[in-house]
Protein backbone atom coordinates (compact mmCIF):
# COMPACT_ATOMS: atom_id res chain seq x y z
CA UNK A 1 0.00 0.00 0.00
CA UNK A 2 1.11 3.45 -0.92
CA UNK A 3 -0.01 6.74 0.04
CA UNK A 4 0.31 8.95 -3.58
CA UNK A 5 -0.02 12.95 -3.38
CA UNK A 6 -0.17 14.14 -7.01
CA UNK A 7 -3.08 15.75 -7.82
CA UNK A 8 -6.07 15.47 -10.86
CA UNK A 9 -9.27 16.92 -11.53
CA UNK A 10 -11.92 15.83 -9.66
CA UNK A 11 -14.52 13.30 -11.51
CA UNK A 12 -17.91 13.92 -13.08
CA UNK A 13 -20.13 11.35 -14.27
CA UNK A 14 -22.42 12.41 -16.51
CA UNK A 15 -26.76 12.00 -16.38
CA UNK A 16 -27.96 9.66 -18.84
CA UNK A 17 -24.74 8.66 -20.43
CA UNK A 18 -21.73 7.73 -18.86
CA UNK A 19 -18.65 9.67 -18.98
CA UNK A 20 -15.36 8.66 -18.34
CA UNK A 21 -13.59 10.40 -15.56
CA UNK A 22 -9.44 10.14 -14.73
CA UNK A 23 -8.91 8.57 -11.46
CA UNK A 24 -8.69 11.04 -9.14
CA UNK A 25 -5.51 10.90 -6.49
CA UNK A 26 -5.04 13.30 -3.66
CA UNK A 27 -2.97 13.78 -0.40
CA UNK A 28 -5.38 11.14 1.31
CA UNK A 29 -5.39 8.36 -1.18
CA UNK A 30 -4.33 4.99 -0.47
CA UNK A 31 -3.66 2.59 -3.49
CA UNK A 32 -3.87 -1.42 -2.93
CA UNK A 33 -1.38 -3.02 -5.07
CA UNK A 34 -2.49 -5.80 -7.25
CA UNK A 35 -2.87 -9.38 -5.33
CA UNK A 36 -2.56 -7.31 -1.66
CA UNK A 37 -4.78 -7.56 1.46
CA UNK A 38 -6.21 -3.92 3.16
CA UNK A 39 -7.82 -4.63 6.13
CA UNK A 40 -8.60 -1.55 8.69
CA UNK A 41 -10.90 -0.87 11.56
CA UNK A 42 -11.44 2.62 12.02
CA UNK A 43 -12.52 3.75 15.71
CA UNK A 44 -12.52 7.44 15.86
CA UNK A 45 -12.44 8.99 19.73
CA UNK A 46 -15.20 10.43 20.62
CA UNK A 47 -14.83 13.74 19.79
CA UNK A 48 -17.17 17.35 17.79
CA UNK A 49 -13.77 17.26 15.02
CA UNK A 50 -12.30 14.25 13.90
CA UNK A 51 -11.33 12.34 10.72
CA UNK A 52 -10.15 9.38 8.94
CA UNK A 53 -7.08 9.02 7.40
CA UNK A 54 -8.10 8.24 3.64
CA UNK A 55 -10.51 9.39 1.40
CA UNK A 56 -9.63 7.79 -1.39
CA UNK A 57 -9.12 4.24 -1.99
CA UNK A 58 -7.64 2.65 -5.81
CA UNK A 59 -7.74 -0.88 -5.87
CA UNK A 60 -5.83 -3.02 -8.19
CA UNK A 61 -6.71 -6.40 -10.01
CA UNK A 62 -6.90 -9.40 -7.28
CA UNK A 63 -6.94 -7.10 -4.30
CA UNK A 64 -8.82 -7.29 -1.21
CA UNK A 65 -10.31 -4.78 0.72
CA UNK A 66 -11.67 -4.75 4.22
CA UNK A 67 -12.44 -1.58 5.83
CA UNK A 68 -15.08 -1.47 9.27
CA UNK A 69 -16.00 2.29 10.52
CA UNK A 70 -17.17 2.30 14.43
CA UNK A 71 -18.44 5.54 16.10
CA UNK A 72 -18.97 5.73 19.20
CA UNK A 73 -21.75 8.77 21.27
CA UNK A 74 -19.75 12.06 20.87
CA UNK A 75 -18.39 11.50 17.37
CA UNK A 76 -19.57 13.99 14.77
CA UNK A 77 -17.44 14.00 11.47
CA UNK A 78 -17.93 13.85 8.05
CA UNK A 79 -16.51 10.69 6.55
CA UNK A 80 -16.36 11.01 2.58
CA UNK A 81 -14.77 8.41 0.76
CA UNK A 82 -13.79 7.16 -3.08
CA UNK A 83 -13.21 3.88 -3.98
CA UNK A 84 -12.16 2.84 -7.37
CA UNK A 85 -11.96 -0.63 -8.78
CA UNK A 86 -9.82 -0.37 -11.15
CA UNK A 87 -8.27 -4.10 -11.45
CA UNK A 88 -10.13 -6.96 -12.23
CA UNK A 89 -10.58 -9.53 -9.83
CA UNK A 90 -10.91 -6.68 -7.07
CA UNK A 91 -12.78 -7.20 -3.96
CA UNK A 92 -14.36 -4.70 -1.62
CA UNK A 93 -16.09 -4.35 1.67
CA UNK A 94 -16.96 -1.17 3.55
CA UNK A 95 -18.83 -1.57 6.80
CA UNK A 96 -20.09 0.35 9.95
CA UNK A 97 -22.04 1.34 13.08
CA UNK A 98 -22.67 4.69 13.87
CA UNK A 99 -24.10 5.35 17.64
CA UNK A 100 -25.00 8.70 17.53
CA UNK A 101 -26.32 11.03 20.41
CA UNK A 102 -26.99 14.49 21.66
CA UNK A 103 -26.03 17.24 18.87
CA UNK A 104 -23.48 14.50 16.86
CA UNK A 105 -23.88 15.53 13.30
CA UNK A 106 -22.34 12.76 10.94
CA UNK A 107 -22.25 12.68 7.25
CA UNK A 108 -21.04 9.55 5.14
CA UNK A 109 -20.45 9.87 1.90
CA UNK A 110 -19.15 7.38 -0.41
CA UNK A 111 -18.92 7.01 -4.29
CA UNK A 112 -17.71 3.25 -5.10
CA UNK A 113 -16.63 2.79 -8.82
CA UNK A 114 -16.51 -0.19 -10.51
CA UNK A 115 -14.41 0.95 -13.57
CA UNK A 116 -13.76 -2.86 -14.97
CA UNK A 117 -14.86 -6.24 -15.22
CA UNK A 118 -15.28 -8.75 -12.25
CA UNK A 119 -15.25 -7.52 -9.20
CA UNK A 120 -17.08 -7.03 -6.21
CA UNK A 121 -18.38 -4.72 -3.45
CA UNK A 122 -20.47 -5.36 -0.65
CA UNK A 123 -21.63 -2.24 1.77
CA UNK A 124 -23.34 -2.40 5.00
CA UNK A 125 -23.92 0.74 7.50
CA UNK A 126 -26.11 0.09 10.63
CA UNK A 127 -27.50 3.61 12.73
CA UNK A 128 -29.05 3.58 15.90
CA UNK A 129 -29.89 7.59 16.45
CA UNK A 130 -30.92 9.68 19.55
CA UNK A 131 -31.41 13.13 20.85
CA UNK A 132 -31.29 15.63 18.43
CA UNK A 133 -28.38 14.07 16.39
CA UNK A 134 -28.38 14.25 12.59
CA UNK A 135 -27.14 12.02 10.20
CA UNK A 136 -26.72 11.90 6.61
CA UNK A 137 -25.53 8.51 4.26
CA UNK A 138 -25.58 9.12 0.50
CA UNK A 139 -23.81 5.92 -0.93
CA UNK A 140 -23.34 5.81 -4.70
CA UNK A 141 -22.32 2.82 -6.68
CA UNK A 142 -21.78 3.50 -10.36
CA UNK A 143 -20.95 0.75 -12.82
CA UNK A 144 -18.70 1.72 -16.50
CA UNK A 145 -20.25 -0.08 -19.53
CA UNK A 146 -17.34 -2.09 -19.63
CA UNK A 147 -17.50 -3.48 -15.86
CA UNK A 148 -19.71 -6.45 -16.50
CA UNK A 149 -19.74 -9.42 -14.45
CA UNK A 150 -19.82 -6.86 -11.50
CA UNK A 151 -21.15 -7.50 -8.38
CA UNK A 152 -22.10 -4.76 -6.01
CA UNK A 153 -24.39 -4.90 -2.79
CA UNK A 154 -25.47 -1.88 -0.86
CA UNK A 155 -27.43 -1.55 2.28
CA UNK A 156 -28.04 1.75 4.99
CA UNK A 157 -30.49 0.39 8.43
CA UNK A 158 -31.52 2.67 10.87
CA UNK A 159 -33.17 3.03 14.04
CA UNK A 160 -34.36 5.96 15.41
CA UNK A 161 -34.90 6.03 19.47
CA UNK A 162 -36.14 9.72 19.52
CA UNK A 163 -38.82 11.93 17.79
CA UNK A 164 -36.21 14.97 17.38
CA UNK A 165 -33.47 12.28 15.69
CA UNK A 166 -33.09 12.97 11.87
CA UNK A 167 -31.39 10.28 9.20
CA UNK A 168 -31.21 11.43 5.82
CA UNK A 169 -30.61 8.16 3.96
CA UNK A 170 -29.76 8.61 -0.23
CA UNK A 171 -28.43 5.43 -1.43
CA UNK A 172 -27.71 5.07 -5.86
CA UNK A 173 -27.55 3.25 -8.61
CA UNK A 174 -25.63 3.88 -11.93
CA UNK A 175 -25.19 1.05 -13.89
CA UNK A 176 -24.21 1.19 -17.70
CA UNK A 177 -23.30 -2.44 -18.21
CA UNK A 178 -25.88 -5.03 -18.97
CA UNK A 179 -24.29 -8.34 -17.65
CA UNK A 180 -24.33 -7.61 -12.98
CA UNK A 181 -25.88 -8.00 -10.29
CA UNK A 182 -26.28 -5.09 -8.44
CA UNK A 183 -28.80 -4.11 -5.06
CA UNK A 184 -28.83 -1.47 -2.91
CA UNK A 185 -30.98 -0.28 -0.05
CA UNK A 186 -32.05 1.90 3.01
CA UNK A 187 -34.70 2.07 6.12
CA UNK A 188 -35.21 3.83 8.85
CA UNK A 189 -37.85 2.71 11.94
CA UNK A 190 -38.16 2.68 15.39
CA UNK A 191 -37.31 -0.73 18.12
CA UNK A 192 -40.11 -3.48 17.27
CA UNK A 193 -42.45 -3.33 20.05
CA UNK A 194 -43.75 -6.57 19.16
CA UNK A 195 -40.95 -8.24 20.19
CA UNK A 196 -40.14 -6.49 23.17
CA UNK A 197 -43.67 -7.60 24.19
CA UNK A 198 -42.46 -11.46 23.35
CA UNK A 199 -38.93 -10.92 25.35
CA UNK A 200 -40.84 -9.48 28.50
CA UNK A 201 -43.60 -12.53 28.39
CA UNK A 202 -40.71 -14.66 29.01
CA UNK A 203 -39.07 -12.13 31.65
CA UNK A 204 -36.74 -10.13 30.38
CA UNK A 205 -37.48 -6.16 31.58
CA UNK A 206 -38.16 -3.51 28.95
CA UNK A 207 -34.85 -2.15 28.98
CA UNK A 208 -32.91 -5.21 28.50
CA UNK A 209 -35.51 -6.36 25.86
CA UNK A 210 -34.54 -3.05 23.77
CA UNK A 211 -30.47 -3.35 24.45
CA UNK A 212 -30.99 -6.74 22.96
CA UNK A 213 -32.54 -5.95 19.89
CA UNK A 214 -29.99 -3.02 19.54
CA UNK A 215 -27.10 -5.47 19.94
CA UNK A 216 -28.64 -7.73 17.11
CA UNK A 217 -29.19 -5.26 14.89
CA UNK A 218 -25.80 -4.03 15.25
CA UNK A 219 -24.12 -7.74 14.76
CA UNK A 220 -24.00 -8.35 11.24
CA UNK A 221 -21.39 -5.50 11.23
CA UNK A 222 -19.58 -6.50 13.43
CA UNK A 223 -18.66 -9.95 11.86
CA UNK A 224 -16.53 -7.96 9.34
CA UNK A 225 -14.18 -7.40 12.28
CA UNK A 226 -11.68 -10.25 11.40
CA UNK A 227 -9.91 -9.85 14.27
CA UNK A 228 -11.82 -11.71 17.25
CA UNK A 229 -10.32 -9.98 20.23
CA UNK A 230 -10.81 -6.68 18.77
CA UNK A 231 -14.14 -7.84 17.92
CA UNK A 232 -14.86 -8.92 21.46
CA UNK A 233 -13.49 -5.49 22.50
CA UNK A 234 -15.92 -3.03 19.89
CA UNK A 235 -18.94 -5.29 20.82
CA UNK A 236 -18.39 -4.43 24.72
CA UNK A 237 -17.55 -0.53 23.52
CA UNK A 238 -20.57 -0.78 21.78
CA UNK A 239 -23.05 -2.15 24.41
CA UNK A 240 -21.55 -0.06 27.07
CA UNK A 241 -22.69 2.77 25.10
CA UNK A 242 -26.12 1.36 23.63
CA UNK A 243 -27.08 1.39 27.39
CA UNK A 244 -26.55 4.96 27.86
CA UNK A 245 -29.10 6.06 25.11
CA UNK A 246 -31.66 4.62 26.77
Amino acid sequence: MQLNDNKMPKPIVGHGNYVETPVENGPKTMTVHSGENFSRLYVPEPSPNCELPLDHLIVEDNANVDICIILLPGTSLRIPLVVDLVGEGSNVSLSGVYLSAGTDKVVIDIDLKHRVPNCTSNQVFNGIVSGNAVVDFAGKIIVAPDAQKTDAYQVNHNIMLSDSARVNAKPQLEIYADDVKCSHGASIGQLDEDAQFYMRSRGIPLDEAKVLQMLSFISPVLEHIQDASKRVEVADSLEASIRKML
